[in-house]
């Protein structure tokens, strides 16, 4: 027997009230308050949700989940709960594990390490090259026709420099509608790089890490997709220069979308100067003219989606002198928060708009055909309710990761998610996870 679940009052986009009846894995009903017609008994939940925004499921193109290789700082497990309770209901997990998820094993190995978790679809990204080494490529047809069907290939955590092998790349994946997607980052100009180019790092005396490194590859490569007639994507884009060349592509019908994390459209360089390694991330935190940038290239679209690049680390590696701290903090329960701070509360953006960039524009752009969907009769109920009247102090080590390297502890962000469905079945109540273990097995499982 499964549950069928009753929101009422809820506001589908933060539009108008309505009675949302989810069951066998659907959106069965939506109706004024008080309108559906919903039989009485035990398997039937009613959930007040007066004032409360419905989404669809938040759909995350950069995850790091760390497994196979690196299980002391976060698994495909923890890191999938982590993502249920931040309101996504799929997400892509990168490929710099250990091994590299640069063959059809590795990425079903983690796809299935999803489907066994059962908190969010996992969608394995493939290497671009063999071990991210740069030199040549790796199975990105045999991935594709994995039973994980790859159709996001990246090598984040270290750029595709060449450009022939860009080119490639670019021509390789244009078979099977994938899409190459560029960790921006010229490595000749970033050599020993710790921190932003500019005023602080001259006053603090951390090596910089100029913008032009992120901008050059972004030209270069904008160009090569225009060339070969193939989907780009840009990754964690973080530069008033860089919008600005995405912006250029656009205009010019160049196939290219790109993303901007939640720590890039609310913290800047200033916080290195407490040599605090929480804030040590690649790309580097920028300028406050940066950020302004990047929210507004976000609002008007230049900027398709915002993306965590959740990156946990165990505490060897971020408590330590910045110089040797690794690059990276966590994102997913934060994410929505940070967006409805930076954008929404600012009226920057709609809750459909949130919808957009949170949900529909990933699931586009990876090719996920089931998350990202209207709320609507006959939809699969992949969903996101959230409190946006509420609000909370971040405390790291009550987070469902495993790593507690949040650039936002102590803080009081907005928004609370409050459910999250994915179909239909209920994998956060009342803002606690809820064990997928309790589900029938036939509920679990990466959409196919």
């Amino acid at each position: 027997m499964t549950t069928t679940y009753v929101l009422r009052g809820a506001r589908p986009l933060g539009g108008e009230p309505a009675d949302v009846v989810l069951a066998d894995g659907v959106i069965t009903q939506v109706a004024a308050p008080g309108a559906v017609d919903v039989p009485a008994g035990d398997d039937v939940v009613e959930i007040a949700a007066d004032g409360h925004v419905l989404l669809p499921g938040l759909v995350d193109l950069h995850t790091h989940l760390r497994e196979p290789g690196r299980e002391d700082a976060e698994t495909v497990a923890s890191g999938t709960r982590a993502a249920a309770v931040g309101g996504f209901t799929a997400v892509h997990a990168m490929a710099n594990t250990s091994p590299v998820a640069d063959t059809a094993g590795v990425v079903e190995q983690v796809w299935r390490l999803g489907q066994e978790a059962g908190w969010v679809d996992v969608h394995p990204v493939g290497a671009v090259t063999v071990g991210l080494g740069g030199e040549r490529l790796a199975e990105l047809g045999a991935m594709a026709d994995s039973a994980a069907r790859v159709r996001v290939f990246s090598d984040d955590g270290k750029c595709v420099h060449d450009p022939i092998l860009m080119r490639r790349a670019l021509e390789y994946v244009k078979v099977f509608d994938g899409v190459v997607a560029q960790h921006a980052q010229e490595p000749r100009l970033t050599e020993g790089a710790q921190m932003n180019e500019g005023v602080v790092s001259a006053e603090i005396g951390l090596a910089g890490w100029p913008a032009v490194a992120e901008e050059a590859i972004i030209a270069r490569d904008v160009l090569l997709a225009e060339h070969v007639g193939s989907r780009l994507h840009v990754c964690h884009l973080s530069t008033a220069g860089s919008v600005e060349i995405v912006r250029w592509a656009k205009g010019r019908g160049i196939d290219v979308t790109a993303e901007v994390t939640p720590h890039h459209l609310i913290l800047t360089d200033e916080l290195a100067r407490t040599y605090d390694p929480t804030y040590k991330v690649n790309p580097p935190l920028r300028t406050a003219e940066d950020v302004e940038a990047v929210r507004q290239g976000l609002a008007d679209g230049t900027i398709d989606i915002v993306a965590t690049d959740h990156a946990p680390h165990t505490r060897e590696d971020k408590d330590c002198e910045w110089g040797a701290a690794a690059f990276g903090m966590t994102g997913l329960e934060t994410a929505l928060s940070v967006v409805q701070q930076t954008m929404v509360d600012t009226g920057r953006l709609s809750w459909a708009d949130v919808a957009r960039v949170l949900s529909t524009n990933p699931a586009r752009i990876g090719r996920v055909a089931d998350h990202g969907r209207p709320v609507e009769v006959g939809e699969p109920a992949n969903l996101t309710l959230v409190d946006p009247a509420a609000s909370r102090t971040v405390d790291g080590a009550a987070q469902a990761t495993a790593s507690g390297n949040t650039p936002f502890a102590g803080r009081e962000l907005p928004g609370r998610v409050v459910a999250t469905f994915l179909r239909g079945r209920a994998t956060v109540l009342d803002g606690a996870p809820v064990e997928p273990a309790a589900a029938p097995a036939a509920q679990r499982g990466g959409a196919r």
